[in-house]
């Protein structure tokens, strides 16, 4: 059974209250979807990708579990949350895979660890997330708007709604972000 925009909100809503039961329905349907966007993101790795999706997803939904005192408003902004969240881990974990490769983090190896994004890729990512750092300290909603999109696969419809725009200012906040950081990771100056 699926349920309308409408009904994940309530349960949201219902969550964001105290309600353990709105939790418990709500589990099942957001899981898939973060199910979803973990694997939109890892499709686009050029590599066999070592990345987990189900890690990744699990991962993610610990940490949004964790937001006790979130006011959800819709699924749009629950969804926004999450893709921030799994940028959050994949930066994380490849700084990590980076700093092993220079001879720390040698030791123990936690089932979570199965989370790997391929080798190649793990400065990028570093790079990118530093770049949306810096765009972010000038112009915070280009920022959530990559990260919206990029990490979380998100539509431009969605975005709008999540972070109370229209779509043409997405576009157009998309369209400049990405000229932005192709400028700021090819080594130009940006604009």
């Amino acid at each position: 059974m699926s349920l309308s925009e409408p009904d994940i909100t309530s349960l949201l809503e219902r969550w964001s209250s105290g309600d353990r039961a709105g939790l418990d329905e709500l589990i099942p349907i957001v899981y898939s979807e973060l199910h979803k966007l973990a694997g939109h993101y890892l499709r686009h790795e050029h590599d066999a990708p070592t990345l987990q999706t189900t890690a990744l997803v699990n991962e993610a939904w610990i940490r949004l579990a964790r937001q006790h005192s979130a006011e959800w408003r819709n699924r749009a902004q629950f969804y926004g949350v999450a893709a921030q969240i799994m940028r959050r881990i994949l930066v994380d974990h490849a700084r990590e895979r980076h700093a092993a490769r220079r001879g720390g983090g040698a030791g123990r190896i936690a089932l979570d660890e199965a989370v790997m994004i391929p080798a190649c890729c793990d400065e990028d990512l570093v790079a990118l997330d530093g770049a949306l750092a810096d765009l972010a300290s000038f112009d915070p909603q280009k920022a959530r708007v990559v990260e919206m999109r990029y990490f979380g696969g998100m539509t431009v419809d969605e975005m709008a709604e999540a972070l109370a725009i229209s779509p043409t200012t997405v576009k157009r906040e998309w369209a400049m972000a990405r000229a932005w950081l192709y400028r700021r990771l090819s080594g130009e100056e940006p604009l």
